[in-house]
C-alpha cells in the first residue's frame, strides 16, 4: 500500500490497492512512479485550497490514466486516453462501482487530455489534469511547496521518465495522428517536457 507524502495521504481499501497493484504490473517503475506522482500532485493542490474532493476516484483513475499507452491495452484506433476510459470502466466494473462510478473514472482519463476544466465544474477532473500537467511538463509546479516536491521525487524517483515518455507520445502521434498526443508532440511540448525542473535537480 502507498500511505501518503509530506501530509498528503493516498485513499485505503481494495480499490486503491487494486488499481495499485495493476498498475505495478503493467506499466514500468517509471510510468508507475509517474501515475502516483500525478495523484499526489493533484490531491496536494487540492488541500493547499482546501477542497474536499473523491480521494478514492482520484487515486484509481490517476493509477489507470496512462496504462493504454503499454502494449498489452494499446488502441491500434483509439487516441489512448480513450482506450484507458474504457478500460478504467471495465476495470471498476470488477470492483463492483455503479455505472456512474465507473462512467466519473473514464472521464477523468478522457479528460486529462481535453481543454482545462474549471474546479468548479469538475474537481477531481481538474486535480487528474493538474497532477499530470506538473509531473509531465512541469506546467504549474511552481504552486507546489519545494519540500513537498522533493518528498514526492525521492518516494517515488523519475527514473528516466520524461525521455520514455516523450518517446510514447511520438509513437502515439505516428499511429494515430488526429489525437491529441498529436497535437501536443507537434509543438513545444516535446522541449518542455524534456527541461521538466524536476529533472534537472
Amino acid at each position: 500500500m502507498v500511505s501518503g507524502i509530506a501530509g498528503v495521504s493516498a485513499p485505503s481499501g481494495p480499490a486503491a490497492e487494486a488499481a495499485r497493484l495493476v498498475c505495478a504490473e503493467y506499466a514500468d517503475d517509471a510510468l508507475y512512479h509517474h501515475s502516483l506522482r500525478s495523484y499526489f500532485f493533484g490531491a496536494a493542490w487540492a488541500q493547499a485550497r482546501g477542497l474536499e474532493f473523491d480521494r478514492e476516484l482520484l487515486f484509481v483513475s490517476a493509477l489507470l490514466h496512462d496504462l493504454a499507452l503499454t502494449a498489452p491495452f494499446d488502441s491500434h484506433t483509439l487516441p489512448f486516453e480513450e482506450a484507458g476510459g474504457h478500460l478504467a470502466r471495465v476495470f471498476t466494473a470488477g470492483l463492483g462501482w455503479p455505472a456512474e462510478r465507473r462512467d466519473r473514472a473514464a472521464e477523468l482519463i478522457v479528460l486529462h487530455m481535453r481543454d482545462d476544466v474549471a474546479p468548479e465544474v469538475d474537481l477531481e477532473s481538474r486535480l487528474l489534469q493538474v497532477g499530470t500537467s506538473a509531473d509531465v511538463s512541469g506546467t504549474g509546479l511552481e504552486a507546489f511547496d519545494p519540500s513537498f516536491t522533493e518528498a514526492l521525487v525521492a518516494a517515488f524517483p523519475r527514473l528516466g521518465f520524461a525521455g520514455a515518455f516523450v518517446g510514447l507520445f511520438r509513437d502515439q502521434a505516428r499511429r494515430k495522428p488526429g489525437c491529441a498526443a498529436a497535437a501536443l508532440v507537434a509543438g513545444d511540448w516535446p522541449g518542455r517536457t524534456a527541461a521538466h525542473p524536476l529533472d534537472r535537480r
